[in-house]
């Protein structure tokens, strides 16, 4: 790949206005720039997680896999054209069956459970909840333009993937889930 960025800073936005990957310009509060906001914040979160990860984790090879995944969302969003589609169903239906497989080493959940258990779990339900918030500026977003709707469901299913993977976290080494104590009235 060429070098695509050889200056950092370029000074076009300093008024409030940003340029898409297809040349338009948009102000940097436009629905479209907030869902690519939150879909970069959620990357790099995922980061974070991926880190904390030991090599050998066998979520971490599908968490990298997702990272890219959210960079090709990105660049949907940033494209603005309707025609232009990296997010298939094979890689929701892909990710459904990866939820599927996690799901069936847990025991059914009962219970509500709290963000924690280990600071790998806790991370991985702040990267579901910031995927929720990524999700609905997706689905604000298609309300106002044309948008590729299994953009949204990938976000969608991607939250359900981070609630399995986070039970899945909170189990490691002898852990557990925290479970919610609701105070009696």
């Amino acid at each position: 790949m060429a070098n695509r960025l050889t200056k950092i800073y370029t000074r076009t936005g300093d008024k409030g206005t940003t340029s898409l990957a297809n040349g338009s310009k948009v102000n940097k509060y436009h629905p479209r720039i907030e869902a690519l906001g939150d879909t970069d914040e959620l990357n790099c979160l995922l980061g974070v997680l991926i880190a904390e990860l030991p090599a050998q984790e066998p979520l971490r090879k599908r968490l990298l896999q997702c990272q890219n995944d959210l960079f090709d969302l990105g660049g949907e969003l940033a494209v603005a054209d309707p025609g232009y589609i990296v997010i298939s169903s094979d890689v929701i239906t892909e990710m459904e069956l990866q939820i599927d497989s996690l799901n069936s080493q847990l025991p059914p959940l009962k219970e509500f459970i709290l963000p924690g258990g280990n600071r790998a779990a806790a991370l991985c339900h702040q990267a579901r909840s910031v995927c929720r918030r990524a999700e609905r500026r997706v689905v604000e977003l298609a309300h106002q333009e044309a948008v590729n709707q299994l953009s949204a469901t990938y976000l969608n299913r991607f939250s359900d993937l981070l609630f399995v993977a986070a039970r899945v976290l909170a189990r490691q080494n002898g852990g557990e889930e925290v479970l919610w104590q609701p105070r009696k009235p």
